[in-house]
């Protein structure tokens, strides 16, 4: 019996209202004006203008970007580990995309003392391009000792820069993890 009147509840409720009402006055509408739905965001045409410049509250720490010309390998050996960012030309979109994610997340590599050094000029042959021969857009890391640990022809994020980084040997030196057995 409770079945029975559930399913004619649920059944009535479901007509909505009668199709023989009046219309709503609009003078009994409190409100004439169309309620917007937040769930719904505004056209285009009516969004806020974005900011010119994306302050990231990470970016407080965030490891030095250097230009490749100005500075040299040897300047970082055992002080600093370069993370060198490689490409043909400054606008190249893998380039942009790895420096903004390099920036952007750059208080855990300024942590594992990281520096940021681009190289987006071929024609001004740098050390850095003599030395590692890049071609096209290339990330290569280089840790303290100067050797070349890890070359990338696709951009990474921080994260994953940090987790090779850590485990580099002379970084769990470090961190004090340098023998499993301790």
């Amino acid at each position: 019996m409770k079945l029975k009147f559930l399913i004619f509840a649920v059944a009535l409720a479901g007509m909505g209202p009668g199709r023989d009402a009046p219309a709503p006055d609009p003078e009994t509408i409190r409100d004439s004006t169309p309620q917007r739905n937040p769930a719904r965001l505004p056209p285009v045409s009516q969004l806020p203008e974005a900011p010119q410049e994306v302050v990231s509250p990470l970016a407080a720490g965030a490891p030095p970007l250097l230009n490749a010309a100005e500075v040299e390998p040897q300047q970082f050996l055992w002080t600093a580990r370069p993370v060198v960012v490689f490409a043909d030309t400054p606008g190249d979109p893998a380039f942009v995309e790895q420096v903004e994610a390099l920036w952007l997340d750059g208080r855990a590599l300024a942590a594992r003392d990281v520096v940021i050094v681009i190289d987006s000029d071929p024609s001004a042959n740098t050390v850095w391009r003599q030395q590692l021969r890049p071609r096209g857009f290339s990330l290569v890391l280089i840790d303290k000792d100067g050797q070349v640990k890890i070359r990338r022809p696709t951009p990474w994020d921080a994260r994953e820069v940090g987790r090779a980084i850590d485990r580099l040997p002379l970084r769990r030196q470090e961190i004090g993890r340098g023998s499993i057995l301790r």
